[in-house]
């Protein structure tokens, strides 16, 4: 009797771990998926890198949380968890570590495959006049 306890207890464990790592996932999406899923207005899109490398280009419409901030956290949290997040960084290193954080805050993510670098479409460059 015990031992039936024991792999029910173990069962639902295991249970409970998988079905919380399948919500915590992410999509990484190429290139061409990234851009139409962009396009939605329910989307928040995020560029989490530097300021200076968001100002050297980036995709429209972007908001620039650099996951390395100590704010990021503080910042993500801020956001509309009825939209879903889209991030994207340099090549797809801290986009992808971005990306696991804001799931845990209960957002779908969306992440940019190998990152900025091959993105095909023209950037937008900001401005470094302060305000």
């Amino acid at each position: 009797m015990k031992t039936i306890q024991r792999i029910t207890i173990l069962f639902c464990c295991l249970l409970t771990i998988a079905c919380q790592a399948q919500n915590n996932k992410f999509e990484s999406l190429s290139n061409e998926e990234f851009k139409k899923i962009i396009t939605d207005p329910n989307i928040i899109l995020i560029d989490v890198r530097t300021a200076d490398e968001f100002q050297g280009g980036h995709i429209p419409q972007a908001l620039n949380i650099d996951v390395r901030s100590p704010q990021f956290d503080s910042l993500i949290s801020k956001l509309d968890k009825k939209k879903s997040v889209a991030v994207y960084c340099r090549s797809g290193g801290r986009s992808k570590s971005a990306a696991k954080k804001i799931t845990e805050k209960g957002f779908k993510v969306y992440e940019l495959n190998k990152g900025v670098m091959n993105w095909q479409e023209p950037l937008v460059k900001s401005s470094t006049e302060k305000e």
